[in-house]
């Protein structure tokens, strides 16, 4: 054998080497993949027998279920049918005559019965074991500030702060077909320790199918005064409450009493409210303290409110507002109050009016992206002070240095919102009020803001504010906040447009 033929025959060998050596891969590979898929083809075997047995178990339980129920019903059945035969033989047999008593009783029963069956059937449309637990939510509120001037305590500090202003638990029921419930629990760190202290906000019981539409609502509540003041500070279409707000009202309208609201049978929207309680705002939780209260030491509140539709586009809201405190008896603690020339006062009566309006700007076709609001409220108070210069206390009314007078004061807010896209939105607000104690005393406050919805449940709002006070000694202050709020589970009143 030649040496050509010789390297053709090894190289011949060669390739049957390697190919052997191919079809051993790829045969292990085939084996591999035929045992990897009667293995996946067996797990999937086992898990499709496991869900038709689940399947099988449940259609077998709601079978009896629907068994059980039509079984109850027929039993049901058969007793009305019952009740009405002997209904009809009572009522029969004698003609002319009263029905027998068995008759009358069986036509209670007969009622019964109705009654029972009709809450059986809407107990079964209640499928979801949620829908007998009440709804829960909670907000965070995180204020990031700087203040270009320090405060006095309990304020906030001034410079650079950080401030988790409030954490709102929020719980609500329906409590049974006549009523429902909520309450509002909140969290805020102290001004000067930073301390988080609890306390119920809001716990009140409130009618839902009461005759001639009215509603009524009872316990710990923020009273309808105004358009703002009954509102939570992380609902606000800017980051504080306005300052004739917190120098009237105290802030929020926070009270413990009754409220009753009315729509009249009118075509057009009307609402009455009016209410009574102890304490009003966030001043003084308790006014009137002492051994024993008149009527004339409780709050006296209402609001006439309406709404007119001025274009398919344009909506206006509008309502009056009045506040009574006949006899208030030191609101906010002894002498708390500084009137004129730092002479200490007591207040005696609490008197306060106000008028509100927002006009808004919707288009019909693009709601979601584009809105303008306008909204102004302004208020009037009118109390009565008992001044003491000297700090004596000599008597209760004009006897020694202490004397009485009247003290009226206005101030309003006004402010612009514009929302040009479904997250963002930007305004201005105006601020003027004079003080309760002394109407010389004004302080005024310009705040532009810009708001970003990341979504319904997380937004922020960045804004800056020039506060100017006009009283003697007095320093304007600028001071820029950012608002982060978020929510998590249910809430009741939301993201709202005020």
């Amino acid at each position: 054998m030649s040496f050509a033929d010789a390297a053709a025959s090894a190289g011949v060998e060669e390739n049957k080497m390697k190919l052997i050596k191919f079809l051993g891969w790829s045969s292990a590979l085939c084996l591999s993949a035929s045992m990897l898929q009667a293995q996946d083809a067996s797990e999937t075997e086992k898990l499709n027998k496991q869900l038709k047995q689940l399947q099988e178990a449940f259609e077998k339980q709601q079978a009896e279920m629907k068994a059980n129920f039509e079984r109850m019903m027929k039993e049901q059945q058969a007793q009305i049918d019952a009740l009405k035969k002997q209904i009809v033989t009572g009522t029969n047999a004698a003609p002319g005559m009263a029905p027998t008593k068995e008759a009358a009783r069986s036509a209670e029963q007969l009622n019964e019965l109705n009654d029972k069956v009709d809450r059986v059937i809407e107990a079964q449309k209640k499928v979801r074991p949620g829908e007998f637990n009440p709804a829960i939510g909670l907000v965070g509120e995180t204020l990031f500030s700087y203040k270009s001037k320090g405060v006095e305590l309990p304020d906030r500090a001034g410079g650079f702060d950080a401030f988790q202003r409030s954490v709102e638990l929020n719980i609500s029921a329906a409590v049974d077909p006549f009523a429902k419930a909520y309450a509002v629990v909140n969290a805020s760190a102290d001004a000067a320790t930073g301390e988080a202290s609890m306390g119920v906000e809001e716990a009140a019981l409130q009618t839902t199918s009461l005759p001639w539409n009215l509603e009524l609502k009872a316990g710990r509540f923020f009273a309808e005064f105004g358009k703002l003041s009954y509102i939570h500070d992380h609902e606000l279409p800017f980051v504080n409450r306005p300052l004739v707000l917190d120098q009237y009202i105290g802030g929020e309208s926070r009270t413990d009493g009754a409220q009753l609201n009315w729509l009249p049978p009118f075509p057009h929207y009307v609402s009455l409210t009016t209410g009574f309680g102890v304490g009003f705002g966030g001043d003084s939780p308790l006014n009137n303290p002492g051994k024993f209260r008149a009527l004339s030491g409780f709050n006296y509140f209402g609001r006439l409110s309406t709404y007119f539709d001025l274009t398919p586009n344009v909506q206006l809201e509008t309502g009056l507002s009045g506040l009574i405190n006949p006899k208030t008896q030191d609101r906010g603690g002894l002498d708390a109050f500084v009137g004129p020339n730092g002479v200490p006062l007591t207040e005696k009566e609490r008197r306060v009016a106000g008028l509100d309006l927002k006009v808004s700007y919707v288009p019909l076709r693009n709601n979601q992206f584009q809105r303008l609001d306008w909204g102004t409220e302004v208020l009037y108070s009118d109390s009565r002070y008992l001044f003491d210069p000297d700090g004596s206390l000599a008597g209760p009314g004009l006897s020694g240095d202490e004397f009485k007078r009247n003290i009226g004061s206005l101030g309003l807010y006004s402010y612009i919102t514009y929302k040009w896209h479904r997250q963002w939105s930007a305004g201005f607000l105006f601020d003027w009020a004079q003080s309760a104690q002394d109407h010389s005393d004004q302080t005024f406050g310009y705040s532009p803001y810009v708001t970003w919805a990341l979504s319904h449940w997380n937004q922020l709002r960045l804004q800056y504010t020039h506060t100017d006070h006009r009283a003697t000694g007095g320093r304007s202050d600028d001071a820029i906040f950012l608002q982060w709020a978020w929510i998590i589970g249910a809430h009741s009143h939301g993201w709202q447009a005020r």
